[in-house]
């Protein structure tokens, strides 16, 4: 439809400004759901799946965590054997968005399919259908945030598959979420950056209307320097998010970039949402102001997409420095 990362970026920072949770179902059924499918599908399964993901009439999700291996995504154990013209695949995937919506059509599954000469595992990634015989959605978890996305463990249990399934090369899979995950921390960091502003549109307006010792709080030098902070680093969360999908959108690599603004961007939502609770005193503790979501929604983007730790490792990697 002509939009690229920049836009989806744009759009999913301006969700975010008002509920991140929102913009988590937007972003992970973009980058996450549609994008395995576009980057590495056959012609035949853009066919079938693109038009519905890419119209809103069907979410997509992609099956990556497991209860054993997070941030080491290397550590599969989920398998796929084939069987004739069929994939059957067994076991878990834990924390998966968009997984259990009444139009989630699909989940692009890593899988181990095999070994390496030196034993290491062969990673694929395979299409399974909503629906499929085997494959079992449980009830969405109970989360301190994000409540209005959806989360859910999957299970497959000697889930069959057409062989057809299979989404690009066998043994490409680790290769393929690599660059999935690259492109996600783009989307994610937008993401964060609209938190970050949000907390400090509502850190204003309460600033305004809040009176203390016969006037507005935010006339205190104190008040007005905390939301002045709070502006200045939404704003180089901003310019960071921007320049990785720029360079993104023109070719160019973009690795580090992505890490860099997902660090700094999702430390600067926790700050800012964590400023801005302080800014509204015990209004802040309080569900009926937004903060209070704001600062439940905050800490998971220093986890999801990547963890602070892991982002700083891949920006070590990118200076060059021991992997």
């Amino acid at each position: 439809m002509g939009g690229d990362y920049l836009a989806l970026g744009i759009a999913l920072e301006e969700l975010a400004r008002v509920d991140s949770s929102v913009a988590i179902t937007l972003e992970a059924g973009v980058s996450l759901g549609a994008m395995p499918v576009f980057r590495f599908g056959t012609e035949e399964q853009k066919r079938e799946w693109l038009p519905k993901l890419c119209s809103g009439e069907m979410l997509g999700a992609f099956g990556l965590t497991e209860p054993d291996c997070g941030s080491d995504a290397g550590g599969t154990r989920t398998t796929a054997v084939r069987d004739g013209d069929e994939w059957v695949i067994n076991g878990t995937k834990c924390f998966i968005t968009n997984s259990g919506t009444d139009i989630t059509g699909l989940v692009t599954v890593t899988a181990v399919t095999g070994r390496k000469a030196d034993g290491r595992p062969l990673i694929s990634s395979i299409i399974v259908p909503s629906g499929t015989p085997g494959f079992t959605v449980a009830a969405p978890y109970s989360k301190v945030g994000w409540n209005a996305s959806d989360t859910r463990e999957l299970s497959f249990q000697d889930v069959r598959v057409p062989a057809a399934n299979l989404l690009g090369e066998e043994g490409r899979g680790y290769a393929q979420f690599l660059r999935i995950l690259d492109e996600g921390r783009v989307a994610i960091s937008a993401l964060a950056t609209g938190l970050a502003q949000g907390c400090v549109d509502e850190s204003v307006k309460y600033a305004h209307e809040r009176h203390a010792f016969g006037r507005p709080i935010g006339d205190n030098q104190a008040i007005q320097f905390k939301i002045a902070d709070m502006e200045m680093r939404a704003h180089m969360a901003r310019v960071g998010w921007r320049d990785a999908a720029s360079r993104l959108v023109r070719g160019e690599s973009f690795k580090k970039e992505a890490a860099l603004a997902k660090l700094y961007s999702s430390t600067v939502a926790v700050d800012n949402a964590r400023d801005a609770t302080q800014i509204h005193g015990g209004y802040g503790f309080m569900n009926e102001y937004p903060v209070a979501r704001m600062w439940r929604d905050s800490k998971i983007l220093e986890i999801g997409e990547g963890t602070s730790e892991v982002q700083r490792m891949l920006i070590a990697r990118e200076l060059g420095l021991p992997a």
